[in-house]
């Protein structure tokens, strides 16, 4: 007897690594279309959706095609149309708004349609094959090159080289920022020993 999530993978034709690597593969595009550059010290990034707006009207129809995209693969994780109605109508008032000059490609920055449309196909992922891990939506570059050294090296299925690799962003964010705070107070440090001299 199947239960609900193995029901519905079988209703898809998927196995729960097909899932992932569909989640991953929609993940990495919705970084490329949304926040492929991230603006410093925020979480808002500017992608190439925002950048074909510069072009008036053709960008913008070229970005909502290019949008259709991750409906197509959310159609293909089973997601009904109805869920992804919303980040549709989204995508079509992107398109809108995208044709006003200088307006429309800053609103670009801000309205993702396709980081929008991966959060209702995570939700119904998480609801309908029990996948709760998101570090493959998270970080699906470095989650996609972890699956293949992992098919070459036990290694790197080690749980903790695994958790190394993926957060390795984060490790050396930490040192930086321990780095440069390291400098800040020795320069600190440096003026104060300076002016005291001085005086």
């Amino acid at each position: 007897m199947l239960n609900k999530n193995q029901e519905n993978l079988a209703n898809t034709h998927l196995t729960k690594a097909e899932v992932i690597r569909l989640e991953r593969k929609l993940a990495k595009y919705a970084n490329v279309m949304d926040s492929l550059v991230r603006i410093p010290f925020t979480k808002q990034g500017v992608g190439v959706d925002a950048m074909l707006s510069t072009i008036p009207l053709a960008g913008d129809i070229v970005g909502l095609l290019l949008t259709l995209y991750v409906f197509k693969i959310g159609k293909k994780l089973g997601v009904p149309t109805e869920k992804m109605a919303p980040a549709l109508k989204m995508a079509v008032v992107d398109m809108f708004i995208g044709t006003i000059p200088v307006l429309g490609t800053v609103a670009d920055i801000f309205i993702q349609p396709s980081r929008q449309t991966l959060a209702i196909v995570h939700q119904h992922v998480k609801e309908n094959y029990d996948i709760q891990d998101e570090i493959h939506l998270e970080r699906p570059f470095l989650h996609e090159q972890l699956e293949k050294k992992q098919r070459n090296s036990a290694f790197w299925k080690n749980p903790v080289i695994a958790w190394l690799y993926l957060h390795m962003p984060d490790i050396l964010g930490l040192i930086v920022m321990v780095l440069m705070i390291w400098i800040m107070l020795a320069f600190v440090g440096w003026i104060m020993t300076t002016l005291q001299g001085l005086w």
